[in-house]
């Protein structure tokens, strides 16, 4: 089965071009020309991930995205923008998409980003369906079949991003991971924006396990990051 991507881009010729390439590299593309209209027909078509250009009438990219992921956290989000200004690509990032690109590009380029993000998808999404039962992080449950932290009966719901960092911190648990090893992992990148982006998503982190002193997430400068579950919860 052709794996089915959502592409939401307002440029009539640029959109005709790109979506014909794409099928033309075996995928199914849905187009949206507005980005009220992608979140109108979203849970319709079921994307396996999202091309979503920023500008565009009556509903930006950032806040299709933002809407996307409430619906369906796990779906995996590429931002098409003219716009090369840090602050828009860091902006992006801390929504949880899985990558940026600044238009022109090379089509090439798109396919490559969007082969390794569905790869890199599917082998997190099989690691986690392998062990879908719920953990026990201190006084934590955490589901990532449904993407929930659970404490004390408040419910977190969480993205595929930080579900699968949380994932990758708790199989690493107890010892100082590189940050490299992070990012390249759950990012697929270790440049500047990524690493931005993941400064804020463990900042989530450490609000969301805030309530338990027996979880934590300690940062060591120029080794890495540890996630430490102390009183035999490891």
């Amino acid at each position: 089965m052709k794996q089915h991507i959502l592409l939401a881009e307002d440029d009539f010729d640029y959109a005709s071009i790109l979506k014909q390439y794409l099928e033309i590299s075996g995928y199914k593309v849905t187009w949206a020309q507005e980005g009220a209209k992608a979140l109108e027909i979203f849970p319709e078509v079921k994307p396996d991930i999202c091309v979503l250009d920023v500008m565009m009438p009556k509903m930006d990219g950032f806040t299709l995205a933002e809407n996307i992921l409430d619906k369906s956290p796990e779906t995996p989000i590429v931002f098409l923008t003219a716009k090369g200004m840090k602050e828009d690509k860091i902006r992006g990032l801390k929504l949880g998409a899985d990558d940026y690109i600044v238009k022109p590009f090379e089509a090439d380029e798109l396919l490559l980003r969007i082969a390794n993000i569905l790869r890199r998808s599917q082998r997190l999404y099989t690691h986690a369906a392998d062990t879908s039962s719920p953990i026990s992080i201190g006084k934590y449950i955490f589901d990532t079949k449904n993407y929930t932290l659970t404490c004390n009966n408040n419910v977190c719901r969480l993205t595929e991003k930080e579900t699968n960092l949380i994932n990758y911190l708790f199989d690493n648990r107890n010892r100082v991971i590189k940050r490299d090893e992070i990012l390249n992992e759950i990012w697929g990148s270790d440049d500047f924006f990524s690493g931005r982006s993941m400064d804020v998503f463990i900042s989530r982190l450490r609000k969301y396990f805030n309530d338990d002193p027996a979880v934590t997430i300690n940062s060591y400068r120029g080794l890495g990051l540890e996630f430490s579950i102390s009183d035999n919860q490891a």
